[in-house]
């Protein structure tokens, strides 16, 4: 920071501390004193500046103009009761005219201020971080300081500094706060004329003052839907709008969201078409949770009979063949097939059709048949892909990826598995229980990079020992096939490395599936995704979007949640609509042991600054673990500090997945630990680790003063 900005921090701190501490109201007397910015030191005053006012008007509103900008130039808190006394002083035409351009201004100034002061450190430091942030100013920031000025969730001054971090130009900050205050300074002026009528205290319950208060209270609901309803009539006025719809909402894609998109529209009697292009039921029927648990589960049996002398049983080697495993798999989708068909849809007043979808405008949808349909409101549910990252070779090693795992006719002896994610580890668990022998390359430091390092370490620890080659911190370069197999050049901890393996299977995400649909003509993607705002809304404000396709969880309990807020946003949005919320989403990742999550982590309370304090109990002590010989595990609880209020919990066990719902519950609810303390619970099971987990949070913190009292206590009654 030079010199300049110091100074000029220096300064502006300087200012605000002469303000506080000289105490210019004492200069006033009376009720003034220590309280300058106050209705009662107005109240005092009144009189005498109204005969200010009076006898030298002009140079009575250019001082109370030069007030204004310095007072919210500096961030002083006081700008609400400046403008209730402009309204007193000067009426509403003329306060109005006064504050408006005087909060305008005091505001850019102290835009400037923090922005010559601040923002080049704030940008060098925290740059990465605030990426995305400064990409939506750019793109659309009079939208977001319009909405943030009409409906104020943060105080003003707290607005103008922020705004002043960001690559917000200061012409149009000046022009937004102008227009985007003025509104508010109307309302808050016309209870200023109110407040300098008041003869009486009586005189606080007169209409006009009550009608100004209630305005008052209104006016952001007011504001934020005419702000909704300028915004939509914006993105859409380029478009002709048809006269009458077919339909009121068509949904693309059949996938989890789609799915439920379409049957919550079907049982509202709501008109509905969903379009799929290839198989009902989408990527978690046909190649994702599906197919992967039943292949677990196969691999868990074979884990089994390995090591059946855990259980007092004679080990054997599995026999098997590898197709049997992958029919079998495919057995089970057959057999769940059927929940998710065309058949069981139009049975319950879906209207199905297999085949391709583009947008043609915000209202209608082209099949690739030729057919066009119109709907009030369009769902994208499209689902993502598997992305494969630009390495050189590795397009041509023909990699495996979670859509075509399932076609695989040969246990590969040699797999490496690329990506430490969920899918990477369940799946390298998975083939090495089968007999692969697998190497598992994660770019990263740790598996599992959404959980704490802890509970990721007890996982790699796990694989580890089931003879899995884990590479952490290591980054595949590039992919070379020779007559032994397919070369990977890695990067790792200790520098250059080679890996030979048979077939490599990526797992280092997925992407959105939106090719060929028309999104980006209506300009609904950006950076490759569909963007939607809280209540599911892309930038056609008659087009929705939920699942995969938002990225965000990718998971098919995620997809379900977000397909009814998609759904109910979209069929009534125009009276209520509702915000997606993911505080209390759970997720699971199918290892062995499981490892299950809701709410916060070490990880994500830190980044955000709450404070926590944590709780643990070692399934090693729970008696249902050691008779299933499952004591790998833990109960990791966050909670308030000193308070039973729970913040977040991780499982690390045996059917993990089950058990964390009494936790999801829990928060959702608003149930402490103390009432999971008090429940009871079935012996012997796994869930009484939640019970547990409950009690070592009470030992910590019972009351260890009481015990030598309650001593004393029974030797007295024991005479």
């Amino acid at each position: 920071m030079t010199i300049t900005r110091v100074l000029l921090a220096v300064a502006a701190i300087g200012l605000v501390a002469a303000y506080f501490f000289l105490d210019p109201g004492r200069f006033l007397g009376g009720d003034c004193s220590g309280q300058l910015l106050s209705l009662a030191c107005f109240d005092s005053q009144r009189t005498a500046l109204a005969v200010q006012v009076a006898s030298h008007p002009w140079i009575a509103a250019i001082s109370f103009f030069v007030i204004y900008v310095v007072l919210t130039g500096l961030s002083v808190p006081g700008a609400v009761l400046l403008t209730l006394v402009g309204g007193a002083l000067f009426g509403l035409v003329e306060g109005t005219l006064i504050v408006s351009f005087a909060s305008a201004t005091g505001a850019t100034l102290a835009f400037l201020i923090a922005r010559f002061v601040l923002r080049h450190w704030v940008q060098d430091r925290f740059g990465r971080r605030l990426a995305a942030l400064n990409r939506g100013v750019e793109n659309d920031g009079a939208f977001y300081l319009f909405a943030l000025r009409l409906v104020p969730v943060f105080p003003f001054f707290v607005i103008n500094l922020a705004m002043g971090l960001t690559p917000l130009r200061t012409v149009t900050f000046y022009w937004v706060s102008q227009l985007g205050m003025l509104a508010g300074t109307i309302v808050y002026v016309n209870a200023g004329t109110q407040l300098g009528q008041l003869q009486s205290v009586s005189g606080i319950v007169s209409p006009a003052l009550i009608g100004s208060f209630v305005l008052l209270g209104v006016f952001p609901l007011i504001a934020r839907k005419g702000l909704d309803f300028y915004r939509r009539r914006q993105a859409l006025s380029s478009y002709k709008k048809p006269t009458s719809f077919d339909r009121n909402v068509i949904v693309i894609g059949a996938g989890s969201a789609g799915l439920v998109a379409a049957l919550i529209a079907a049982t509202v009697k709501a008109r509905v078409t969903l379009i799929e292009k290839s198989a009902m039921g989408g990527d978690c029927l046909n190649s994702g949770c599906v197919p992967s648990k039943a292949l677990l589960r196969t691999a868990k049996l074979a884990h089994e009979m390995r090591h059946a002398d855990r259980f007092g049983l004679r080990a054997v080697e599995p026999v098997f063949s590898f197709p049997d495993v992958m029919a079998r798999v495919k057995q089970i989708i057959a057999t769940i097939a059927p929940h998710d068909s065309v058949e069981r849809y139009e049975s319950l007043g879906v209207e199905c059709l297999i085949d391709s979808a583009r947008l043609v405008d915000p209202w209608t949808v082209e099949t690739g048949s030729g057919q066009r349909l119109t709907a009030r409101s369009i769902i994208l549910a499209t689902g993502a892909v598997p992305a494969v990252p630009p390495i050189e070779g590795l397009a041509d090693a023909d990699p495996l990826t979670s859509d075509n795992l399932w076609d695989l006719a040969t246990l590969p002896e040699r797999l490496a598995v690329l990506g430490g994610g969920p899918i990477g580890c369940e799946m390298s668990q998975a083939f090495a229980r089968l007999g692969s022998c697998v190497t598992l390359l994660e770019q990263g430091e740790q598996l599992l990079a959404a959980e704490d390092d802890d509970i990721a370490a007890r996982l790699a620890e796990v694989l580890r020992e089931e003879k899995i080659d884990l590479r952490l911190g290591t980054r595949l370069e590039r992919v070379e096939r020779q007559a032994d197999g397919l070369h990977l050049y890695c990067a790792g901890p200790n520098g250059s490395e080679t890996q030979v393996v048979d077939r490599v299977l990526v797992a280092v995400g997925r992407r959105a599936r939106t090719e060929d649909m028309g999104l980006e003509d209506l300009g609904i993607v950006r950076h490759g995704a569909i963007e939607v705002d809280e209540r599911l809304r892309t930038s056609i404000p008659t087009v929705y979007a939920c699942g995969d396709a938002i990225g965000g969880y990718q998971l098919t309990h995620a997809a379900s949640h977000e397909a009814w807020h998609a759904a109910v946003n979209a069929l009534f949005g125009s009276f209520k609509s509702f915000a997606i919320d993911y505080s209390k989403l759970p997720w699971c990742t199918f290892t062995e042991p499981q490892v299950a999550h809701v709410g916060h982590n070490e990880n994500s309370a830190t980044a955000q600054g709450i404070a926590y304090e944590v709780t643990t109990y070692d399934l090693a002590a729970l008696d249902r673990a050691i008779t299933e010989s499952a004591t790998s595990g833990v109960v990791k609880v966050l909670s308030v500090p000193g308070k039973d209020t729970i913040l977040g919990v991780t499982i690390v066990g045996e059917a993990a997945g089950e058990w964390i719902a009494e936790y999801v519950t829990a928060l959702k609810h608003g149930i402490g630990l103390n009432k999971i303390l008090s429940t009871i619970h079935a012996y012997p099971t796994f869930s009484e680790g939640n019970k547990f987990a409950a009690s070592e949070w009470k030992k910590a913190h019972a009351p260890e003063w009481v015990f030598p009292w309650l001593a004393r206590f029974h030797a007295w009654r024991r005479g």
